[in-house]
């Protein structure tokens, strides 16, 4: 069965840096044709911070997030990296990894970055940054 397991979530003050992590579990290969992490925070609606292409690594980016948030990718460890930089209190949110099934070109500028495509998400891990 496959998992998608995230880690690195914790409280830091606003300009502090974190690592997020999500472990692919039980399969060898990306599942999927785009990685992402996503956001969300009580009282608003779920955001799309950053994906990249499991194949060949092209990136993209929220516009709140650009300069400060980096994502990547260690095949050979099947995990998925979100480094957050220069946080700030709006940052504060439950971050998600997701793994689609189409590539990122063709759903990141969609309406809700083409939700249906995006089929397995990991639990979640919480980040909390005060002023």
């Amino acid at each position: 069965q496959v998992q998608l397991v995230e880690s690195g979530g914790g409280s830091v003050q606003a300009g502090g840096s974190l690592r997020l992590s999500c472990a692919v579990i039980g399969y060898t290969y990306y599942i999927g044709y785009c990685m992402g992490w996503f956001r969300q925070a009580p009282g608003k609606e779920r955001e799309g911070v950053a994906a990249i292409g499991s194949d060949h690594g092209v990136t993209y980016y929220a516009d709140y997030v650009k300069g400060r948030f980096t994502i990547s990718q260690d095949n050979a460890k099947n995990t998925l990296y979100l480094q957050m930089n220069s946080l700030k209190p709006d940052d504060t949110a439950m971050y998600y990894c997701a793994a689609a099934s189409q590539g990122c070109g063709g759903i990141w500028y969609r309406a809700n970055h083409g939700s249906s495509e995006w089929y397995y998400w990991g639990q979640g891990t919480q980040v909390t940054v005060s002023s």
